[in-house]
C-alpha cells in the first residue's frame, strides 16, 4: 500500500511538474507502482495474504467466544 501512496504522489507531482521530480525519468516515477505489483504477486505466491486473512478470521472467532462467555457469566449472576 505504501508503495502505491507513494507511487501516485510522485505522478502527482511529475504530472503538475512541481519540484525536483519534474526533471526525474518517467521510470524513476512510475517505479514503485512496479513494486506494489512484485510486493503483492509475493504476497500471494507465498502464502502472505492468506495467513494475515487466517489470523484475521482467528482473532474475530477469539472476539466472540470471549464475548459470549461474558454474557454466559453475566447471565448466570443475574437473579
Amino acid at each position: 500500500m505504501y508503495f502505491l501512496v507513494a507511487g501516485l504522489v510522485l505522478l502527482v507531482l511529475k504530472w503538475a511538474e512541481i519540484g525536483p521530480v519534474a526533471t526525474w525519468s518517467w521510470w524513476w516515477v512510475l517505479s514503485p507502482f512496479a513494486l506494489a505489483a512484485l510486493w503483492w504477486w509475493y504476497a500471494d505466491t507465498f502464502g502472505y495474504t492468506k495467513r494475515k486473512a487466517m489470523e484475521k478470521d482467528e482473532a474475530r472467532k477469539a472476539q466472540r467466544k470471549q464475548e459470549a462467555r461474558d454474557r454466559l457469566k453475566n447471565f448466570r449472576r443475574s437473579p
